[in-house]
């Protein structure tokens, strides 16, 4: 990765490492804290929080013994700066336009938040590290754009299943090879029902919010994540909501191969997942026609053609995203980002009857749960995008399994993110 770490402590000793903002704390951000704290050539000066003690709390379980000052107010955050100590706030806008900082992470979640962050990036001149890929498939595209067009770098995350997935595609494509299919393994059994209160035991036992594992169970998170994959490749769903087979590592030539060679696809380049031994790892499928390339693949157990594995068998999620924000600032490249328009849409599927006048709540709790379909026929059918769902307010009653559209809702109108998402249809459609 271009001596990544000799850059890194190239910065060290001349005492001028990387300036990193982080907006959230929560589990992410924390890790990110503390994988910092251990790196040369990187620093975080500010952590930014809706909780002033969650963000100070980062800081301590990384390991931070220094003084902290708790402000909303820029010259007293500049001054501490200077000082040498690390500052907590609530105030996103600070973070990002404290004049040290260079590159952004993104660990909030929230989409909406994902949308005003990278806007005051983009018009601050900072480096986006998005971790919040629920933002991304959403107005990726053109926030993506809007960055290019300042002169910085968008990108997703490294260690993120998304990246992860990006990183080996882009080898295999670097080679020449012709990808057949990408995709993760999922953690967990596939219940696209489930909901926060039957999985609150298991989500303590796990240290998680009850809705964070819901996010996994319900699949959506996983449909987001292809999304992003499929955004940034060109790759597509073969079906509605992808295949999920279950499948293990050494299956994976064979199930993810076209039905006339025996296997459950009925095109080449797609995205999908498999719920077996898989996790947590990524995968690449590829092929060639060359003979010679055919040997030397079959003798590294590759497969038997005719498809082959790439296979990576761990995602480090938060404690590899610095990599990007060096990456962004060093080399000015990403790990991922989405192409010019979408390929891939999530959309809206209710997991229950709604009614007229209830107002949807977040990804992985009671309403909704998130499904791929390609960005067109979402369109055309007018598929409320997952990323706009919560807050909105049903204007009829909607079945269990039902397509939630555009008409059947009434959207925030102050919603940053809703107006760049106008935008995007407007300019890439």
């Amino acid at each position: 990765m271009y001596e990544i770490d000799s850059k890194l402590a190239e910065l060290e000793n001349t005492g001028s490492p990387i300036q990193v903002a982080l907006i959230g704390a929560g589990q992410m951000g924390t890790d990110i804290i503390a994988q910092v704290e251990c790196m040369v050539g990187m620093d975080i000066p500010v952590v930014c929080d809706l909780s002033l003690d969650l963000a100070e709390k980062g800081y301590r379980v990384a390991g931070y013994t220094g003084e902290i000052v708790r402000t909303n107010e820029m010259d007293e955050a500049i001054e501490a700066v200077q000082a040498g100590k690390k500052v907590a706030t609530e105030n996103y806008r600070l973070a990002v336009a404290l004049p040290t900082v260079e590159v952004v992470i993104d660990a909030t979640g929230s989409p909406e938040m994902g949308a005003r962050v990278s806007l005051d990036c983009i018009n601050n001149g900072k480096h986006i590290v998005m971790m919040n890929v629920e933002c991304d498939i959403t107005v990726g595209p053109i926030l993506r754009q809007m960055a290019e067009n300042a002169g910085v770098v968008y990108s997703l995350t490294a260690g993120d299943e998304p990246g992860s997935i990006v990183e080996v595609y882009r080898f295999a494509k670097a080679l020449g090879f012709k990808v057949v299919a990408a995709g993760k393994g999922k953690n967990n059994s596939l219940n696209i029902y489930a909901t926060p209160d039957e999985w609150e035991e298991k989500a303590k036992a796990r240290n998680m919010s009850a809705k964070m594992l819901v996010e996994f169970v319900d699949g959506s998170k996983t449909m987001i994540e292809m999304a992003a994959v499929s955004n940034a490749t060109g790759l597509v769903p073969d079906v509605r909501g992808m295949h999920g087979p279950k499948c293990n590592v050494k299956d994976l030539t064979t199930v993810f191969a076209t039905k006339e060679q025996g296997g459950i696809l009925e095109k080449e380049g797609v995205v999908d997942f498999g719920i077996g031994d898989i996790n947590p790892g990524v995968f690449v499928i590829v092929t060639t026609d060359k003979p010679r390339l055919i040997e030397g693949l079959v003798q590294r157990d590759m497969g038997n053609g005719p498809n082959y594995l790439l296979y990576r068998p761990y995602h480090l999620c938060s404690i590899e995203t610095p990599i990007t924000a060096a990456q962004a600032v060093l080399y000015g490249e990403s790990t991922a980002h989405p192409m010019k328009k979408l390929t891939s849409e999530c959309i809206t599927v209710a997991k229950q009857d709604l009614k007229a006048g209830q107002t949807l709540d977040g990804i992985g709790e009671y309403c909704y749960r998130a499904s791929i379909e390609l960005a067109d026929v979402a369109a055309n059918g007018n598929m409320l995008p997952v990323g706009l769902a919560k807050g909105a307010v049903l204007t009829c009653d909607v079945k269990k399994d039902e397509v939630i559209t555009y008409d059947m809702v009434t959207l925030n109108e102050k919603s940053v993110l809703l107006q760049l998402r106008r935008i995007q249809d407007q300019m890439y459609r």
